[in-house]
């Protein structure tokens, strides 16, 4: 239990330094409504699982279809002079999968929530907006075989501390207004869950939690997520395109996991101010965007 609470404690400071960024809040020279950039995408691609704790042999891996939903909501806060965007994201994604021998499914769901916030660097380049930043991630699932009468569930649960980069790049086509984005994001610290290898979870009920909170890190895991997105202005709506490449491996309590997926995603785009009455009708073409 001291262990756990030494890890605890450090996992605390990490997000105390998350949340007291060094961007000094200061007065805004002139109050112009920040827009918020929300879109909601559904996307199917190849899943690929494998975890020990569920199936002892690292050679055999599961692979198959993911779905799922993705929601993300962008916008410039009173932080640097206006210079820093906060992004929230929930994913909702479940996986369908299949052993290379066709005896065994195994079957796989997730949720997470993540919360960020990147600095906006100064234009280099006309359309370009480069932000870097962290972001805190809490996720929970997961996998389930169809085989084991013993043990058949693995359960997820993960809290980071991210690092994130973005590119945000505005151009034309002729006349034809397009935004490209690129995004990554790699966990450096976090706790995460996870009973020993072999152990039962109705252990847990029985005083047996000891080491089953880790500290994580690189030593003992390895997450990355890539996302392109492509913003085209259809009639009076805008469709966003997209390809996320997610990575996640832990080597912890001798159970080796990994969940790797590539998903192919589509869906709508909308830009709005959250104010309304005589404000929203005097500055409806005054507003700053995180994203456009």
């Amino acid at each position: 239990m001291a262990t756990v609470k030494r890890q605890l404690l450090i996992v605390n400071s990490l997000c105390l330094l998350f949340f007291c960024l060094a961007f000094p809040a200061t007065a805004q020279a002139e109050d112009v409504p920040r827009s918020i950039n929300e879109s909601t995408m559904v996307g199917i691609g190849g899943y690929n699982l494998r975890d020990t704790y569920l199936s002892p042999s690292t050679d055999i891996n599961y692979t198959g279809w993911v779905a799922r939903v993705l929601n993300e909501r962008m916008k410039i806060v009173r932080l640097a002079d206006s210079n820093v965007s906060r992004q929230q994201l929930i994913n909702v994604e479940f996986g369908s999968t299949r052993n290379g021998a066709e005896t065994a499914n195994e079957y796989a769901g997730f949720v997470d929530y993540s919360l960020g916030y990147h600095y906006r660097f100064p234009q280099v380049l006309s359309g370009l907006k480069v932000l870097t930043g962290a972001s805190a991630r809490l996720s929970g699932g997961f996998i389930y075989n169809t085989r084991n009468s013993n043990n058949p569930v693995s359960g997820k649960a993960d809290f980071d501390l991210n690092l994130s980069a973005m590119a945000i790049y505005n151009f034309r086509i002729k006349d034809f207004p397009l935004t490209l984005r690129y995004q990554a994001e790699i966990p450096f610290a976090g706790v995460l869950f996870s009973v020993h290898k072999g152990e039962p979870y109705y252990f847990l009920t029985q005083g047996s939690a000891d080491g089953v909170v880790r500290f994580s890190s690189f030593h003992n895991k390895f997450a990355m997520k890539n996302y392109f997105t492509l913003d085209i202005p259809v009639s009076s709506f805008t469709v966003r395109v997209g390809y996320l490449n997610s990575m996640y491996r832990t080597d912890v309590n001798s159970i080796k996991t990994h969940v790797l997926s590539n998903s192919f995603m589509i869906g709508l785009v909308k830009e709005f101010v959250s104010f309304g009455g005589k404000r929203l009708k005097s500055e409806r073409y005054r507003y700053k965007s995180a994203y456009y």
